[in-house]
């Protein structure tokens, strides 16, 4: 029982072995093989050229894409930047006249009460 354990695997590696030498037999190719691979190069490097031609057209497309939505992007940015600037421009117009307002009115306090002078002097206002 031990031996027939042992020479199985060996017995069917031969078995296969010879099967396949028993079987193999040499073909050569045929002047019709030789058109029929010419016939498939020919159609495999028509095909190639097309894809390439896609391919190309696809990058083309994808530059143009990116292309707008970068300037699109860039537009939308100035316009923000643009818009920022108009809105605040009136503020700060008014903020200085405010403060123009209030220096002018501590000024004119000062000149009533001597306290509020030497405030002012200590702060640099006057």
């Amino acid at each position: 029982m031990k031996k027939t354990v042992k020479i199985l695997p060996v017995l069917l590696v031969f078995l296969l072995i010879i099967n396949t030498i028993a079987f193999a037999k040499e073909t050569s190719f045929t002047q019709e093989d030789r058109d029929r691979l010419v016939r498939v190069e020919t159609r495999l490097e028509e095909g190639l050229k097309s894809l390439q031609k896609q391919i190309d057209d696809l990058k083309t497309f994808m530059l143009w894409g990116f292309g707008i939505l970068f300037g699109g992007m860039g537009i939308l940015i100035g316009f923000v930047i643009w818009d920022r600037r108009t809105a605040l421009t009136p503020v700060i117009k008014r903020q200085r006249e405010f403060e123009e307002k209030v220096e002018k009115a501590l000024k004119e306090l000062a000149r009533q009460d001597p306290r509020v002078a030497e405030i002012l002097k200590n702060v640099g206002l006057l």
